[in-house]
């Protein structure tokens, strides 16, 4: 084991782009699966690699559908929940802002206030247990139109039905063919609510999907965003109003967004002063976890230990959690990384 990635797989961190459904590792799948036979997601572990191999990113929501559809009751909801807190915590993830689709579960027949209720048991379970603290973005899943928009407005800002955990709005899917303006009115009601707007833009299409996320969506985080690198105008814009960006490297090759790391534009938005930070998105099926992305990014930006941890900073600053979290976490990323020369060798000489 390397010093970096012994250094990166004991840092503390937290996430801010990872979705639910798209963070159930093999285990967890499986144990889906077999609860509910006759799907087309295999109930073996191994077998899932294979399956979790994508051709374009049509595909990988394709795909990404028929694990929603093994997710059929409240108990699989919160074991999902709970079972991706365990694996976080394995990484050290602090904090993490979770994207959630209620609409894919709703949609199919799934009580929205038993739903709530699932992710939020598993939330203070996971919290309880495993000392990782989760929040919610609700996602708008874009394929699925304004009717998905019109559902997970209401589930958001409805005050009975909106859980506690819930701190952001957003918008994920496809972006070619899929506006990101006709979705404003729903942002709107949502930020009225006192929701953050975190909308994915910029992956899969060029940076006017990143200028629609600002202007219509008043986005304060980009989901993605890296089509910012071709636009100069819009590099300024983002560092200038400190903006942050959710870039998820191994996630750009796996899709097709971006063709080869070598290529991969996250170098260009750091050195443009963007607010970059290191998220993992749909882990498992990427074949990843957020300490490997933490690696891919050290290696693309040519970081050593202090430069990993002030990555991690990032995450924490761009987060939505309160200030006295972000103060213990930022604290908690320094006392490490101080202690890490005498930790290192320590171990080395154990």
């Amino acid at each position: 084991m390397t010093d970096l990635h012994a250094f990166i797989a004991g840092l503390p961190k937290a996430e801010l782009h990872v979705h639910h459904v798209g963070s159930a590792s093999p285990r967890i799948v499986a144990a889906l699966a077999a609860r509910h036979p006759g799907t087309k997601v295999p109930s073996d572990p191994e077998a899932l690699a294979e399956y979790f191999t994508f051709t374009d990113f049509a595909h990988f929501i394709e795909v990404y559908l028929s694990v929603v559809d093994v997710i059929r009751t409240p108990e699989d909801v919160r074991l999902l929940t709970y079972e991706i807190a365990r694996d976080m915590s394995r990484q050290n993830v602090r904090y993490a802002e979770l994207t959630v689709t209620p609409y894919s579960s709703v949609s199919r027949g799934m009580d929205e206030r038993a739903f709530m209720a699932a992710i939020e048991d598993a939330r203070t379970a996971a919290e309880a247990d495993f000392g990782t603290v989760l929040r919610w973005c609700f996602d708008i899943p874009g394929e699925a139109g304004l009717a998905a928009a019109e559902v997970t407005a209401r589930l958001a800002v409805t005050e009975e039905l909106r859980p506690e955990g819930l701190v952001s709005f957003g918008l994920g899917g496809p972006e070619v063919g899929v506006p990101r303006p006709q979705f404003k009115p729903y942002f709107d009601r949502a930020i009225a609510a006192g929701l953050r707007s975190v909308p994915h833009a910029g992956e899969t299409t060029g940076p006017e999907t990143v200028w629609d996320a600002l202007r219509e969506l008043r986005a304060e985080r980009i989901g993605h965003g890296i089509a910012a690198a071709q636009d100069e105008k819009l590099l300024a814009h983002l560092a200038e109003h400190r903006i942050p960006l959710e870039v998820c490297p191994t996630s750009n090759i796996a899709t097709r967004a971006v063709r080869t790391l070598e290529e991969h534009p996250i170098k260009a938005l750091v050195d443009a002063g963007v607010l970059v930070t290191v998220n993992s998105d749909d882990p498992p099926m990427f074949g990843t976890d957020l300490n490997s992305e933490y690696e891919v990014a050290a290696r693309l930006l040519g970081l050593d230990e202090q430069g990993v941890a002030a990555l991690a900073k990032n995450a924490v600053e761009a987060s939505f959690l309160d200030p006295a979290g972000k103060a213990a976490i930022s604290a908690e990323i320094d006392a490490y990384t101080a202690a890490w020369p005498q930790a290192a060798t320590a171990t080395a000489t154990a």
